[in-house]
């Protein structure tokens, strides 16, 4: 009983906050989807994941170290967890795929330091949305709906 108060609490504070952690669509923008449920691209996202970006977000998606969210001496982030602990379910499909496609610096701007490099020369919007689709596939299934759910707002 206590447990499904702490997730419906939490439930609503994501969704809540999803407003403003991800831009909500327009109503005439194409919707990328991430096929977290086609195990052919399930599979070859997991393949890409490990060349790619398993050497800073960890192997098991459990992010570069524990305390991901404490900026280095230099001002940089640590790699976060791509796993339901971390934070990229909290932004929707398109942010993501950016994120990936050109770098986290290009995506946030002004003096924002990341180490997160763009992946838009070296890997296709097919194989991008495979490695996302590989990373939602793992996460627990209530959020899954709640990502699924960030993804459904459209702006007038």
């Amino acid at each position: 009983m206590k447990k499904t108060a702490i997730a419906s609490m939490i439930t609503a504070f994501v969704l809540a906050g999803a407003v403003w952690i991800a831009p909500a669509w327009t109503a005439d923008e194409a919707r990328p989807t991430l096929p977290y449920d086609d195990a052919v691209r399930v599979a070859e996202g997991k393949a890409l994941y490990a060349e790619y970006c398993a050497s800073c977000h960890g192997a098991n998606l459990e992010g570069q170290q524990p305390n991901w969210q404490d900026r280095d001496a230099d001002g940089y982030l640590p790699a976060p967890p791509h796993d339901a602990s971390g934070h990229t379910w909290h932004h929707d499909n398109a942010l993501l795929m950016r994120i990936v496609r050109e770098g986290t610096e290009a995506i946030v701007g002004g003096t924002y330091k990341s180490n997160m490099i763009g992946f838009g020369d070296v890997l296709t919007d097919d194989e991008i949305a495979s490695v996302l689709g590989y990373i939602k596939s793992t996460w627990p299934a209530e959020i899954q709906g709640i990502h699924n759910e960030i993804n459904t707002r459209v702006l007038p």
